[in-house]
């Protein structure tokens, strides 16, 4: 399918790697739906490619209006090639303070699996499309600074396993892509002496070449991967030092 056809929903477009994702999108000719909470975030977006991007406010967190707030795009869009969901939240939160932690739940477990369900049903429905997450590197392992991020990125992982499985065992059409970035160069990026931290554009184009491509999985950048081998088979005993 030609750029200039495919229309793609970002969700969590406002900033960091879904608004990146957009623009880069929109640049090639996309026509792309840019989801958000803080819509306001999303007008200068709208005012470089008038033509080609539409507004939509979408709270992941609200949840009880997800399928409803969905279902009104792909019908207004007709046929939605892509749906790309960049909303995700994380925290340090040595101290376990609850409240942090529950508010990382909701975002990236609850929320998320609001928007999955209804994206998965609604290519279904539809007869093709794609489905890209953005879980991260962090779900592969626990983590003691953040518990809650990592937990609910593992979740993340296993979950669109999950619908990739029924998608193949159903025999649909359908494709997910589960992209698992390192460090980019965004407001996640939280911490001191970061390495292998990757610019947002080569990140983004990055997402963009793998659901093209229609990867099952991707690391984001691609040596990323070695650190996933190496930290997945590290026993606990030396993983624990870190």
């Amino acid at each position: 399918m030609k750029a200039s056809l495919r229309k793609t929903v970002v969700i969590g477009a406002s900033s960091g790697i879904g608004r990146e994702i957009a623009e880069q999108l929109l640049s090639s000719g996309d026509t792309v739906v840019l989801c958000a909470r803080r819509t306001f975030l999303l007008e200068e977006l709208h005012d470089r490619f008038p033509d080609t991007s539409m507004v939509e406010t979408l709270d992941v967190n609200d949840t009880v209006h997800v399928e409803s707030n969905l279902k009104r795009i792909f019908s207004n869009l007709k046929q939605v090639d892509w749906l790309i969901l960049s909303s995700g939240i994380g925290d340090f939160n040595a101290d376990l303070d609850f409240d942090t932690e529950k508010k990382t739940i909701e975002t990236n477990v609850s929320g998320f699996t609001a928007i999955v369900d209804c994206a998965f049903n609604l290519f279904k429905s539809q007869g093709y499309g794609q489905l890209a997450a953005i879980t991260s590197i962090g779900g592969l392992r626990g983590g003691a600074g953040s518990p809650s991020y990592n937990a609910s990125k593992a979740y993340q992982i296993n979950y669109l396993e999950a619908l990739q499985i029924k998608a193949r065992k159903e025999k649909l059409p359908v494709y997910v892509t589960d992209i698992r970035p390192g460090f980019v160069d965004t407001k996640m990026a939280k911490g001191e002496e970061l390495f292998w931290v990757i610019p947002v554009a080569k990140a983004s184009a990055q997402i963009i070449k793998a659901i093209l491509n229609k990867r099952r999985m991707v690391y984001v950048s691609r040596r990323w991967g070695l650190i996933a081998f190496i930290i997945s088979r590290l026993p606990f005993s030396l993983y624990s030092k870190f």
